[in-house]
């Protein structure tokens, strides 16, 4: 995510990091979500099950700030199929729906993953028996039953089966499509190597970790690309800016193009939603200003003109406006303008400044680091209202990214005297941190729906 150059020097200003695995700790926020029940699989071969897919299902939904699964050693029962299930005494819990599931071993090392997610309020009013008229017989309907799928998998797919289970309970129980097969970029340092800055993805919970690229020089403002297929980057490895694209799926994995190498800054790369151009900042021409490249053809087309340092821009879902980060107006702000028209408007006005904007996915909504009385902190600003609210209360806040559902923001931050990557609802209720095992993390992005 990008950074806000309160000078152009913080543009390449870098904290140091190590290498290490995340793992989500959650803070606080669970107490107040909905309780489910995710019931252990049944395992059907032999020895140990491969993954306890129930705790990966339990741990994503507890991580959404939505749902709290009941632990194991609170459950009245283990039921295996959803004829066992006693409503009433789910019921009594306050569980809303539960969640049931087996894994059975194939022939040539594949799983057959199998889950059923039954509603509890609807199966204590109709114990499961509830009938229906269907072409002239009387059938049982089975409405309890929100969900009853299965899917064979090879075992280095179970993690992501896991997850896609955990997105199918969370769209039925929320309305609105699970972020769990999501993955995060980020950057990391590790001073102790000899090549020591690293771009990384991993899982959005930090498992299934990779090293995109290697580099003695300083890498910075991770962003994918709408499609997840390609990310951008700043790399300083011919001793200069430089903005990266690089492909990390497909046909051509490993493919890196040197989009833009001006002299100067080549900055807080930003793609469009159509994945045709990257907004970026250049200070070739002086000062930092706003650009938009093609990245096919590579033209340039230059937005903004000003004396002051404009930096950070952020695409709205309409393709045809731009946020940035601007000191026109003295202290940091974020303005928007209208590519069109080429119209400016000032976007934000409370806290003492405010800037590393991100959009919510429909567009509802910005988010932010504001400034006020000298903490840096995450905040919402709703668009159509203006109401500002504040959702952290950690240290020097920054690079703010917004999950594909709008559900969650990933932000970096300082706990313990180093940089680590957090997380917070929308609401600001739930939040959780992602330590590193050793130094420190920073530069988060979070990457579109993949599945």
């Amino acid at each position: 995510m990008k950074k806000f150059l309160v000078s152009v020097s913080l543009l390449f200003a870098f904290m140091n990091v190590a290498q290490a695995n995340l793992e989500i700790v959650i803070t606080e926020g669970v107490d107040s979500a909905r309780p489910v029940g995710v019931v252990p699989f049944q395992w059907q071969g032999h020895g140990e099950i491969p993954l306890d897919l129930a705790k990966v299902v339990a741990d994503d939904l507890r991580r959404s700030g939505k749902f709290n699964p009941v632990a194991i050693s609170e459950m009245p029962q283990t039921p295996q199929q959803a004829e066992q299930i006693d409503y009433e005494a789910w019921a009594a819990l306050g569980v809303e729906a539960v969640l049931l599931g087996k894994v059975e071993a194939l022939e040539g090392g594949q799983y057959r993953v199998s889950y059923t997610l039954v509603d509890v309020l609807r199966g204590q009013v109709t114990a499961g028996n509830k009938q229906e008229l269907k072409d002239g017989q009387l059938v049982v309907s089975n409405d309890h039953i929100l969900l009853d799928r299965f899917k064979s998998v090879a075992k280095v797919q179970l993690r992501q089966m896991a997850h896609l289970i955990s997105d199918r309970v969370y769209q039925s129980l929320t309305g609105e499509r699970g972020a769990f097969l999501t993955r995060i970029a980020y950057v990391v340092v590790d001073e102790k190597a000899e090549l020591s800055y690293q771009l990384r993805v991993a899982d959005y919970d930090g498992y299934s970790e990779q090293t995109v690229l290697r580099s003695s020089q300083p890498i910075m403002s991770p962003s994918w690309s709408p499609d997840g297929s390609q990310l951008a980057y700043v790399s300083f490895e011919n001793n200069k800016s430089e903005i990266i694209v690089h492909t990390i799926r497909g046909a051509d994995a490993g493919k890196r193009v040197v989009l833009s190498s001006f002299p100067g800054i080549n900055g807080a790369p930003d793609w469009s939603p159509d994945g045709k151009r990257l907004a970026i900042v250049l200070s070739k021409d002086g000062q930092p200003d706003v650009y938009i490249i093609d990245i096919a053809t590579k033209k340039l087309t230059r937005i903004t003109k000003s004396r002051r340092i404009d930096t950070e821009p952020t695409w709205l879902p309409s393709g045809n406006e731009l946020l940035f980060s601007s000191e026109r107006g003295g202290k940091p702000q974020i303005y928007k303008i209208n590519l069109d028209t080429n119209k400016i408007n000032r976007v934000t006005w409370e806290g003492e400044m405010n800037l590393g904007g991100a959009v919510t996915p429909d567009g509802s909504a910005l988010v932010m680091v504001s400034r006020v009385n000298g903490q840096y902190r995450i905040a919402r600003q709703d668009f159509d209202s203006g109401y500002v609210q504040i959702l952290t209360r950690t240290q020097l806040d920054e690079s703010p990214t917004v999950a594909p559902n709008g559900s969650m923001i990933m932000y970096s931050t300082v706990a313990g005297g180093r940089k680590v990557l957090a997380l917070v609802s929308m609401d600001g209720r739930f939040k959780a941190t992602l330590p590193a095992k050793e130094g420190s993390v920073r530069a988060p992005a979070w990457s579109p729906f993949l599945n």
